[in-house]
């Protein structure tokens, strides 16, 4: 399978050129360029799968590197700090490589999913808590724990 049984060709060149400056890759918008932000995740898994030379199951630092010619052959590579803010972004378990569901994290498709399968709470009120900084003072966040005795904010009168 090859990355244009999955994505438009067209969509690709604009995106690829679109971050050939040096330090310009914001993999948000090159993700949504391409398409894959309308794509399911099991799509996007797929396209990870083409991404992941080795095959390892992970797509490593190194690898991450080289993901633009994984689109286009003639792309640049990413530079240090692109690579690192990319694996940022992907890695949530921190071992230093990014797995399919940390590409579909990368992709924020996980919350759009997460959205679809949590029963609607419409009508709720969301739980408050004395220390939310909007009762007091929106533009300060407090500086003590959530589980700080309440009876000394209402002796202090916060």
């Amino acid at each position: 399978m090859s990355m244009t049984d999955l994505l438009h060709a067209e969509d690709i060149k604009k995106a690829v050129g679109a971050f050939t400056a040096v330090d310009s890759f914001d993999h948000k918008r090159f993700f949504q360029m391409v398409g894959l932000k309308k794509k399911s995740p099991e799509d996007v898994k797929k396209v990870f799968h083409i991404l992941d030379k080795d095959k390892s199951g992970f797509i490593e630092e190194e690898e991450l590197g080289f993901i633009l010619k994984g689109f286009s052959p003639d792309a640049r590579d990413l530079s240090v700090k692109e690579t690192k803010m990319l694996l940022a972004a992907g890695d949530k378990d921190g071992d230093g490589k990014i797995g399919a569901d940390g590409i579909v994290t990368a992709l924020s498709l996980h919350s759009r999913a997460r959205r679809e399968q949590t029963p609607s709470k419409q009508g709720q009120p969301e739980p408050q808590s004395l220390l939310s900084p909007h009762l007091c003072c929106p533009h300060i966040t407090p500086a003590f724990p959530e589980n700080f005795p309440l009876w000394w904010l209402k002796a202090k009168r916060l």
